[in-house]
């Protein structure tokens, strides 16, 4: 970082404001780019998927029984880590270089380095206690969750829980070793580690199947090994950074001042945790009643919405968090303002784009990316239905997930954990009277609708801070998403209206040209006429990473 004080509240202000864009863009651009890497694997993943289960009860019962580890990993793992490691952490950070104290690889241990040490070895003892427990308690009450979900493959579900819920315990340090290396603004091997996890998948998928009763229970043993490597993967890089943690007694452990912190912090968190595994639960049940396929079709157009935030969104949230725990430690709140502020205009200008794209073009990705063998027409109707109302609330989610780290910089896990309880309050009963009209599209829109509540949630309990300027941000993010909406919208429509005809000019060609190469066409019509409405407009964030990229040398 070159900011190292909170800048004066001088006209300067939209500069500064651009240079924190590209800092954060930066920062974010190699951590990206791996991501981008790891989110395809994890779509070639799904492409797997669709192409040996499809939409079967089959692939119902593999959705179901990793989507079960999953709702604990949230508070086991990214969620805690989030909220509470991270900006404690960096609180023993700053401490010990303000004693003078080494941070990381330094050969002589002063009192900063040992309460470091101390930390971590506490927190890493008590989080192996914990999963573990998780883990055993999962899979023994595996039988007794799995009947609520309606579907037709009860046994075989069971058995793919059973097999892949140890891969919450490894997330859980795996994402424990991402905080600390992210702590200390080391981004690339945590960025490493789900693209091991994807290829391991991918790899047990094709290779295991054949000696394999099917090939659900050969992704499933893919999940169990690429979640122990992604945790393996990243200890190295800790070890390397100078960091060293031990076992220590439970007692010890949780006697710790740090880890106490870090408790008291996630306490909020657990209520939120209750609401957010039973709005997961409800909406998969919701869906597993709703016919067969409706479930696995949900979850192969999440896959193509998270390719976007996990790209971008998440990237930009992790490189934003660790900062922001410092300059709102540090009382340097004109630097937290700009940073926050650059952030949510950089989620409008990608997110909103690629909406209009995804709903133009919907048709042709599902067909592209997931329609072989096992995929058919029913399923590729399934998927466009939520794909369609999954898309919407793309905008809202990306917000969320560059707001909560706002809090979580403070020490705030309170204000987020709320408006996570009242939009899942929301979303479930609009679940419930959306899924019989509309199945599985229904509860896509719940979702997009409950995400837009939880946004407006954020920003209404940032607020309460005096000092962050909401106000300004939210001005600033309303007025460019408008304006983006409105170039998208106008770039979107030269593609409507080619859309017959180039899908005329190459059917009948096989999958990959048909679908492919139409697909290809319209995104260059559509880049060229966005960037060229963007270029017309003067639009800062263009130019931001035209700059970036060294294009301009102004």
């Amino acid at each position: 970082m070159t900011d190292s004080a909170s800048p004066p509240p001088a006209p300067e202000t939209g500069v500064r404001t651009g240079r924190q864009g590209r800092a954060l863009l930066r920062h974010g651009s190699t951590l990206s780019l791996l991501t981008l890497i790891s989110r395809v694997l994890g779509l070639v993943r799904e492409m797997a998927k669709a192409s040996l289960l499809g939409t079967s009860a089959l692939s119902d019962a593999f959705s179901v029984a990793f989507m079960l580890p999953n709702l604990f990993r949230r508070l086991f793992a990214e969620g805690s880590i989030a909220v509470a490691f991270i900006p404690t952490f960096k609180e023993y950070l700053l401490e010990a270089g303000k004693n003078g104290a080494g941070i990381a690889g330094n050969e002589t241990q002063g009192a900063g380095d040992y309460s470091i040490r101390e930390f971590l070895s506490c927190i890493f003892s008590f989080l192996t206690f914990l999963v573990s427990l998780a883990v055993m308690a999962g899979i023994l009450l595996i039988p007794l969750v799995i009947p609520i979900f309606g579907l037709e493959e009860v046994d075989e579900t069971i058995l793919l829980a059973r097999i892949m819920f140890p891969f919450l315990g490894f997330i859980s340090l795996a994402a424990l070793f991402q905080g600390i290396l992210n702590s200390l603004k080391v981004f690339t091997p945590s960025a490493l580690a789900p693209i091991v996890l994807n290829l391991v998948t991918i790899l047990a998928a094709y290779g295991l199947s054949p000696f394999t009763k099917n090939p659900a229970r050969a992704m499933a043993l893919g999940i169990f090994a690429g979640g122990f490597l992604e945790a393996a993967i990243q200890l190295p890089f800790v070890l390397k950074a100078g960091q060293r943690f031990f076992f220590v007694g439970l007692k010890r452990a949780f006697t710790n001042a740090g880890t106490r912190k870090v408790l008291k912090l996630i306490g909020p968190t657990i209520v939120g945790m209750a609401a957010y595994q039973l709005n997961d639960l409800v909406s998969t049940a919701l869906a597993g009643n709703a016919g067969e396929g409706v479930v696995s079709s949900l979850q192969y157009s999440l896959r193509l919405q998270e390719l976007i935030l996990g790209v971008f969104a998440v990237s930009i949230g992790t490189v934003l968090l660790p900062d922001l725990a410092e300059y709102a430690k540090t009382a340097q709140w004109g630097i937290y303002n700009e940073r926050l502020t650059a952030a949510m205009n950089i989620i409008a200008l990608i997110t909103i784009p690629i909406t209009f794209y995804a709903l133009t073009q919907g048709e042709n990705l599902v067909r592209l990316l997931f329609q072989s063998r096992s995929f058919d027409e029913v399923s590729v109707a399934l998927t466009l239905e939520a794909l369609r109302f999954h898309m919407p609330g793309l905008f809202f989610i990306a917000l969320n997930r560059i707001l909560a780290p706002a809090f979580y910089a403070q020490s705030d896990s309170r204000s987020p954990t709320l408006a996570g309880i009242i939009s899942f309050a929301v979303n479930i009963p609009l679940a419930a009277a959306l899924v019989r009209p509309m199945r599985g599209a229904g509860i896509a829109l719940a979702l997009s609708l409950a995400s837009a509540v939880n946004t407006a949630l954020l920003l209404g309990f940032l607020r309460k801070n005096p000092h962050i300027e909401v106000g300004r941000a939210l001005r600033s993010a309303l007025a460019y998403a408008a304006k983006l909406t409105l170039l998208s919208a106008l770039a979107a429509l030269p593609l409507l209206a080619l859309k017959g005809r180039l899908a005329a000019l190459f059917a009948g060609r096989g999958r990959l040209a048909s679908q492919g190469l139409p697909l290809a066409i319209s995104a260059l019509l559509y880049a060229a006429a966005g960037l060229g409405l963007l270029w017309l407009t003067r639009d800062k964030q263009l130019r931001a990473l035209i700059k970036m990229a060294g294009i301009d040398k102004k």
